[in-house]
């Protein structure tokens, strides 16, 4: 029976479950042969599974995660054991940093235990996050489940939950036994007990979504859990790999009709050019500043990326070199994005964005980047339409979580018109040094510049954020172009100092990452 009965969704793990130990040993047998025979089989499908356990009972989570390792083959599964310790390149990026870099490719098993609920419930008892930024975490939970779903991993959650009267009664004997799996956060989680719960029913009813659903286990009896949970991993397991086919595709938003034909790159003008020797002076006064920024940066641990997109022979390059001649060479990295690789390839496309992303002190720049969903993908083909019609709401909530960790994010579109393009195609063609640049590729695309035209246009007009703005760039001159991205990204390192960077807002993401320090330690 029941030692009391709760309301909410705990209260079905609170039912008094138990089995007996010869029908647990007959019945494990095959499900033990069956759980390992899926495993082998989706090792081959086009999809990765993702494990989550965790709960109140922590120990019961730990004893799973080595009956599950026993029942399949642990060569297969990556384990991540995440409950308060944070590295140092933890704190120095954005939350959800440590769980990107850690998905699994499709065809292996990544099993997590604690993980991001047990961030957030844990943040809000240690009162570091209040009722709106635990809403906040909770809405990038939604988020990053869904954008999981949607592209093909197998969510599969499970929380393991033990009433009051049986965890204390379990601490109570542990401590008698000197018991070693105990720790002193699980002393502290029966002290939070009632405040705990309350916030656990609200991530569960917050996250429990028709396509990453929970499953409230309870961990009363330890061979009722585990069959409980090896049962519903070989059902989930089975069904998708029949199926052959991940969870229905949320809705997208289809593009509005436009009003008129113009485009925003029609407002550029490209007729904006700057003469040699104003360029000479403006180069050097607006190096000379970006340099002393950046060491202010550096000092107060600013870090920040900065993503480059535009036509072919745009000139991103040569602005990127005259960007980092005044940054210090051990603070900043140019990353050049080209065709993913098969690594890549076997993730979600934002995956090798996300594992590139900065510490503090430095500065990463994209040259191209993860808007390549939806301007190359998009126009050749190679993401499906409902794949790239999210894109921009994935794009827009993977720089939120950068802005709010205080790494701003500098997007710039180099602008040209087709006659220039194929001006400096043909110098190209006769400069020995930049023949490496031209490819045939380059002049098929000039055939599409009517579809890229309009996949830059609804590329601005979905991803034009306040805290993530674009800056159209007038690049028909190339000395107009690197000066005015100078003074860009000089007025907004400026404006970040002047404003996230320093004050209350930096003092709060300051108590962010100390409250994770204090995990760590």
């Amino acid at each position: 029976m029941p030692t009391a009965y709760r309301a909410g969704l705990l209260a079905e793990a609170e039912l008094g479950h138990s089995i007996e130990k010869d029908e647990y040993e007959k019945r494990l047998d095959g499900l033990r042969v069956e759980l390992l025979n899926l495993q082998y089989d989706s090792r081959s499908a086009d999809f990765s599974t993702m494990i989550l356990v965790v709960g109140d009972d922590r120990p019961g989570c730990i004893d799973l995660l080595h009956a599950l390792h026993e029942w399949m083959d642990a060569r297969y599964i990556e384990t991540h054991v995440l409950y308060g310790q944070w590295s140092e390149e933890e704190i120095e990026r954005p939350v959800f940093w440590r769980y990107w870099r850690r998905l699994p490719p499709r065809g292996r098993t990544g099993l997590f235990l604690g993980a991001w609920p047990f961030q957030l419930i844990d943040g809000a008892l240690d009162k570091k996050l209040g009722t709106l930024e635990l809403d906040a975490g909770i809405d990038h939970v939604e988020h990053f489940e869904r954008l999981l779903v949607q592209d093909g991993t197998l969510v599969l959650k499970f929380w393991l939950h033990l009433p009051p009267a049986v965890l204390k009664k379990r601490l109570k004997k542990a401590k008698k036994k000197s018991e070693w799996r105990v720790e002193e956060s699980d002393w502290r989680g029966l002290d939070d007990y009632e405040e705990g719960l309350q916030m656990v029913e609200r991530l569960l009813r917050r996250t429990n979504t028709p396509n990453s659903p929970w499953t409230i286990v309870e961990s009363t009896d330890h061979r009722y859990r585990n069959l409980a949970v090896a049962q519903q991993i070989s059902h989930a397991l089975r069904l998708r790999l029949e199926s052959g086919a991940p969870a229905p595709e949320a809705p997208t938003v289809a593009a509005p009709e436009p009003i008129d034909e113009q485009l925003v790159l029609d407002r550029v003008d490209l007729g904006a050019s700057l003469e040699p020797k104003h360029y000479d002076q403006q180069l050097d006064s607006l190096q000379g500043r970006l340099a002393e920024l950046s060491r202010k940066a550096i000092d107060r641990g600013f870090s920040c990326v900065m993503a480059f997109e535009g036509w072919d022979a745009a000139g991103k390059g040569g602005t990127i070199r005259r960007l980092t001649r005044a940054l210090p060479a051990q603070n900043v990295r140019v990353m050049r994005v080209a065709a993913p690789t098969d690594e890549e390839k076997a993730r979600h496309y934002l995956w090798r964005f996300w594992r590139q992303l900065p510490r503090d002190g430095n500065a990463v720049i994209f040259d191209r980047s993860w808007y390549g969903r939806v301007l190359v993908e998009r126009v050749e083909g190679f993401a499906k339409e409902e794949e790239w019609r999210r894109a921009y709401e994935e794009i827009n909530e993977f720089e939120s979580q950068l802005c709010e960790h205080g790494m701003p994010v500098l997007k710039f579109w180099l602008h040209i018109d087709p006659d220039e393009q194929l001006r400096r195609f043909e110098a190209r063609a006769k400069t020995p040094y930049k023949k490496y640049k031209l490819t045939e590729e380059d002049f098929r695309n000039r055939e599409k510049w009517p579809d890229y035209s309009q996949a830059v246009h609804d590329m601005v007009t979905r991803t034009n954020t306040s805290y993530a703005p674009w800056k159209l760039i007038a690049a028909n001159d190339k000395r107009h172009a690197r000066i005015e991205v100078l003074r860009t990204v000089c007025e907004r390192i400026e404006a970040w100092l002047d404003g996230p960077g320093s004050g209350k807002s930096r003092k709060k993401r300051k108590k962010h990452k100390k409250g994770r320090k204090r995990q760590q330690d």
